[in-house]
Order: C-alpha cells, then structure tokens, then sequence
C-alpha cells in the first residue's frame, strides 16, 4: 500500500464536500491532520469542532496550500474553481506547491478544469493537477460510495495513490484516460441520469393518469428494461422510495440548479464535439424552469416531477398495499453472485 499524506487540505465544504471530508477524517490515522478553508465560516467552524484536535481553520485556500501535502477541492462552478485555485496572492497556486497534488472534486467546464491545469503546469512543473469529479449524492458522500471519474490514465506515477485516497471516498474509482477526461464522463453521466429522471416522470404520469397504481409500475420497471438507479433509488414519486428526496419534499440530494448547470455544460460540450442531440435541449428548459422558480430552486432535482404536474397524492386513488420488490430482488441478485450462478 502506498503511504498517504499526513497534512490534508480541503477546500469547499458544503453539502458534498462536508460528508466527503468527514469520511476522510474518520478513515485516515489520528496522526492525519487537515486543514480546511470555506467561504461561509460555520462550515468550518463545525469541521474544526467535529475534527477534535485535527481540523484546522485556514483564511485562505493558499494557506491550505501551504500547510497541506495534497489539497483536495468541492466547489459548485467553475468560477469557483478558478477562484481557488487562480486569484492572485491567496489561491492554491499562489503557494510553494513543490510536488503537491491537487485534486479537484468539483463539476465544471471542461475549459476551466485545463485552464487551472496548465496554470499549475506553467508555474510548479513538478506539482500535478487532477480533476476527479463524482456521482452518488449527498446520500453517497455520506455513505462513502461514491464514483469517482479520475482525469487520468492508470499507468499515472499517482494513480495507486489516488485510488487508495479517494478510495476512502468512495466505491468505484475509474480512470479515464487522460486529463479533463473525469469531466468529460461526469458530465455524460448526468446528462443520462437527468433525461432519465425526466422519462421516469413522464412514464409514471403516463400510467398513474390511466388508472394504474405507480407502486406497480415502479415494481415492473425494477424487473424489465425501464429499470435504472433513478426508477429504483431516486424515484421521482412521492413515497416510492423511502429514503429518496421526493418522498420527503424533495428536501436534500442533487439541487435542480446544479443539475440545470451539469446539464447546460453537456449540452455545450455535445455542440463543441458536433454530436446531434435529440433531447438535451429539450430537457434542459425543464430543469432551467425548475432551477428559476422560487419554489423549486433549492431542491433536489427530481422536484422536476412537480413542474411536470405529477401526482403527489396518489394513494387516495391507490389505497391498497404493494409491497416494493427492489430490496428482494437484490437480495437474490446477491445470492446468485456469491453462489457463482
């Protein structure tokens, strides 16, 4: 195993990178010691409280920098990202970086992302730049499963350190090939997951408007070809799926707004490369709507649900009992793996 830095910095931390950051100070030895900068001070004020005796407060993401072995960022743009990581005097590269790494968590333009690599290229030649963005949610990061999408090849000199850090983060780490790459495939990702979200929705109005019972629905999606992680996880009907935002007002998980900006930045990203979209536009005048409307602005994502008109409470139509099968048949899935069969 590759032994991993003693002096962590993290920059950002809001409601992705706080859960993420707490999953690094509970996993790595009492001798790790992190130092952490955010523009809203409770955030850091609460880590340092959290870290008894092992977070420290820093003024500046240079002081991060400078106190820290590697830097780890979670902002929400990248404008964000170039404040950081490009302001004169008090960014990330305005410190010694000597051969530090820094590794950028954060969703953004591709441009950005090589913008601040090449800066960091130009004036420390022998520090490196990643961008590493993820999917899971505020639930993942909580849970440390997160996927990371790493803007690199796995024959990188870093990577074994890399997949043992963000390991700690998180499930499933792949390579991509080369720098911005993460990027790239970050935002493929949430390109689908939000055009599925909105499939979702419109099928479950479909049938719910004729008569059938969406727990049923939700049920045949889970064992035919419909199936996916937003149908089973992240059900964009109320009271579905327990755990998921929808079924507690849509309070938490991935906030229309972002998934407006993920998806803005695919859809430039599709015309920059000549692919011919059919549904990107489409789709995001839909989450652009949601994310302008003071009612939906601060939600997650499948709140898209409601601008669509969906059924919020169906079980007056639909009182009977269903049982949902999704935790069975994973629970089969399962068996059948560690059987072999």
């Amino acid at each position: 195993m590759t032994d991993l830095p003693k002096n962590i910095g993290w920059i950002g931390l809001g409601s992705m990178g706080y859960p993420m950051a707490t999953n690094l100070l509970k996993k790595m030895g009492d001798e790790t010691q992190f130092y952490v900068y955010d523009v809203v001070q409770e955030f850091i004020d609460k880590f340092v409280k959290d870290g008894a005796g092992r977070v420290h407060a820093c003024g500046s993401t240079k002081e991060v920098t400078d106190k820290s072995d590697l830097i780890l960022s979670m902002v929400p743009e990248g404008s964000h990202v170039r404040s950081v990581y490009l302001t004169p005097d008090t960014g990330a590269l305005a410190s010694d970086l000597r051969s530090k790494l820094l590794i950028d968590c954060s969703t953004i333009d591709t441009g950005t992302s090589l913008a601040v690599r090449a800066a960091c290229a130009s004036q420390h030649p022998g520090a490196h730049f990643y961008d590493a963005p993820v999917s899971g949610g505020v639930l993942g990061a909580e849970k440390g499963t997160l996927t990371f999408m790493l803007g690199c090849a796995e024959t990188d000199v870093n990577f074994p350190l890399l997949n043992q850090l963000l390991g700690l983060m998180g499930g499933n780490l792949f390579p991509c090939g080369g720098p911005s790459l993460g990027l790239t495939a970050k935002l493929c990702n949430n390109y689908c997951s939000s055009l599925i979200t909105l499939a979702t929705c419109e099928a479950m109005n479909i049938g719910m408007a004729s008569g059938m019972d969406p727990r049923v629905l939700a049920n045949i999606f889970h064992t035919s070809t419909a199936r996916s992680a937003i149908a089973d996880d992240w059900n964009p009907v109320p009271g579905l799926c327990p755990e998921a935002p929808a079924s507690k007002g849509y309070v938490g998980g991935f906030r229309v707004g972002l998934m407006a900006k993920d998806l803005g930045l695919a859809v430039e990203s599709a015309e920059r490369v000549g692919v011919k979209l059919v549904l990107g536009r489409e789709g995001l005048g839909v989450y652009r709507e949601a994310a302008g409307d003071e009612r939906y602005k601060d939600l997650d994502s499948r709140v898209v649900y409601r601008v669509l008109g969906g059924r919020e409470d169906w079980r007056g139509d639909f009182p009977g009992e269903v049982a949902m099968r999704r935790d069975e048949t994973r629970r089969l899935v399962m068996r059948a793996r560690e059987e072999g069969l």
